[in-house]
């Protein structure tokens, strides 16, 4: 059977077409997304000691850290999502996010070690990075410096990988602008804001620090 990715000539055995549209897989993933934007401002509201920059970055924290763990743990370990005749909406997304990256329904050996790395450290970790700021822990600085660099960095392979390896795994350029670049780029310039601020306060501590010292 006949399969919708770049390029045609890429096998995928036993491949079960989507069950979805478009449409229902998006609306369910922005749905859902925004309701733990919103869920999360509001609660840490509730907070009255974080300032406005804190809770957006709450709200940031635990979107990315769910989207990893959700959304991308289930990809890494479930190897023949394209496969099952009675998909569940994880296997749905990643059929059709792969219109615009076909290396994840190709399981491209690179990809998914970005991804795994992805889902079990650096979800985790974001998710901490959220009590941190709530708690105003004294290593939420160092941590959310740290996530933000393992995420550019995991961005910069997934990149150039796919430069490297022949840069066609898009269906249309309207999955390269939508889905390629466009549902990768915050995960380019949120983390290098974040990483800028927390770098500033960490060597502002310091500075701090050597003042009282003298």
């Amino acid at each position: 059977m006949g399969h919708p990715y770049a390029p045609a000539d890429l096998e995928l055995p036993s491949f079960v077409p989507l069950h979805l549209s478009q449409g229902p897989i998006l609306v369910t993933y922005i749905g859902a997304s925004l309701f733990v934007l919103l869920a999360i401002w509001l609660i840490s509201g509730k907070c009255g000691r974080l300032s406005k920059t804190d809770r957006l970055l709450m709200c940031w924290w635990a979107f990315t850290g769910l989207t990893h763990i959700l959304i991308e743990g289930p990809f890494v370990f479930t190897p023949n999502f394209f496969k099952k005749e009675n998909p569940n909406f994880f296997d749905e997304l990643w059929k059709e996010y792969s219109k615009g990256d076909s290396r994840y329904v190709a399981r491209d050996t690179a990809t998914v070690t970005v991804e795994g790395i992805t889902a079990v450290l650096e979800g985790p970790a974001s998710l901490l990075a959220v009590y941190a700021i709530a708690s105003q822990k004294s290593y939420s600085h160092i941590l959310q410096f740290t996530v933000c660099l393992g995420q550019l960095y995991g961005c910069l392979v997934y990149f150039i990988t796919a430069y490297l390896d022949g840069f066609n795994f898009w269906a249309s350029p309207f999955y390269f602008w939508a889905y390629f670049i466009g549902a990768n780029s915050s995960w380019v310039v949120i983390p290098t804001l974040i990483a800028m601020r927390s770098w500033k306060k960490i060597c502002g501590a310091f500075r701090a620090e050597k003042v009282k010292t003298k």
